[in-house]
């Protein structure tokens, strides 16, 4: 699913104690006040809460996808969750030629029915007291996933570039006067280089940290003349796994991914594996294949996560959470410790999805003693232990 870029322990401190010595707050400057020696130990607060797919596909007429009702929010907030991240296509909100592969002049044609759907649902978010957090899902030239052909290539090609940074500066117009208590940008999700975008089994490899820093500097600077206090937040490399020490004194924040290790979280998911059936049975704590899976396993895998946090760098896990092909009690004594190392780091959370076969309610999974919630099948065992953190 993904490849890890090798840095050593000894390397990765030495970077972020040199990027981040002059960088302040970075992620939140001007967002707290606060001086940097009262800082809690993660820099931006500790959001909680759900992804929403209602624009997550490039077509808008997309059937699968059903639009989240008010009433996801009325639960969301009554169980405690502050948080939605909106991750999006931007195809969705374009109107151009769909018969067709799109062109590098139709990217610039927003469709403003469309982006007002998407102000509908912040609106009915901010209702419901809600951080918000927009997501490009899919980036002009960008995507982890396969499924629409793009005219050019984000990290390579500037006209992409340039394409990306009219998007971002187009939405951070829009939510110019609210402040970032209540939105946040999250910039690309999973970044990474793919060798044959059109191929959802095609390596992927980290994308150069110089090519990186470009990219996320461009839009940075496109979100901020339209208000120098919005939070931008950059997603981790390698398919948002690895820390970024190009990123580091951009003053911006750091979304990662809790989807380690992916035998875990994505077994038998036929989109993160080529052969989901030579897939060894999972297990938490336990031997998997030729690795032993346990708490002490995903505390190495965060451990550089931790460590920009403890110098000042806000970090959220935009994604987390498990298919339903995993056993529900392997599943749970997992999130669990993934949960807890969050907690413990301040570190907050968006779980892949509200709704679907990630999420809270209907996951379709077959060991699970569903509640009826409301005419939904809601997973008991999982909502209380998202509340629990």
């Amino acid at each position: 699913m993904s490849i890890k870029v090798h840095q050593s322990r000894r390397d990765f401190l030495k970077k972020t104690a040199l990027l981040t010595a002059g960088a302040g707050v970075a992620g939140i400057a001007g967002f707290t006040g606060c001086q940097r020696e009262k800082q809690p130990i993660n820099s931006i607060p500790r959001w909680r809460g759900f992804n929403l797919l209602d624009f997550f596909t490039p077509d808008p007429q997309n059937t699968w996808v059903q639009p989240t009702s008010e009433d996801y929010f009325r639960w969301m907030s009554d169980w405690g969750f502050d948080f939605v991240r909106i991750p999006m296509a931007y195809p969705n909100y374009l109107d151009f030629d769909r018969s067709k592969p799109i062109t590098p002049e139709e990217v610039y044609l927003i469709s403003e029915r469309e982006v007002d759907r998407v102000d509908a649902l912040v609106s009915m978010a901010h209702d419901y007291g809600m951080h918000v957090s927009l997501n490009l899902h899919r980036a002009p030239g960008y995507c982890i996933n396969a499924g629409f052909h793009e005219p050019y290539n984000l990290w390579l090609d500037e006209e992409a570039q340039q394409a990306f940074n009219f998007h971002w500066e187009m939405w951070a117009k829009r939510y110019r006067n609210i402040s970032s208590d209540k939105i946040s940008f999250d910039l690309v999700n999973e970044p990474a280089m793919r060798d044959d975008p059109n191929d959802q089994h095609s390596p992927v490899r980290a994308i150069p940290g110089d090519a990186y820093r470009k990219v996320a500097k461009g839009a940075t600077e496109a979100i901020r003349s339209a208000n120098p206090n919005h939070l931008v937040i950059a997603g981790g490399n390698n398919v948002g796994t690895t820390v970024v020490p190009e990123l580091l004194d951009l003053g911006i924040a750091k979304s990662n991914r809790g989807y380690f290790p992916a035998q875990i979280s994505h077994y038998r998911a036929s989109w993160a594996f080529a052969d989901i059936d030579a897939l060894p049975e999972p297990k938490w704590p336990g031997q998997v294949g030729d690795r032993y899976f346990s708490r002490e396993l995903l505390e190495e895998h965060y451990a550089p996560w931790i460590e920009i946090v403890k110098q000042g760098i806000g970090v959220h896990c935009g994604e987390f959470g498990c298919f339903n092909k995993t056993p529900h009690d392997v599943f749970l004594a997992w999130f669990s410790d993934t949960l807890d190392i969050f907690t413990e780091n301040g570190i907050g959370w968006g779980l892949w999805e509200f709704r679907g076969n990630f999420g809270l309610l209907n996951s379709g999974r077959q060991d699970v003693d569903y509640e009826d919630w409301y005419g939904y099948q809601l997973d008991r065992k999982l909502l209380d232990l998202l509340m629990k953190h």
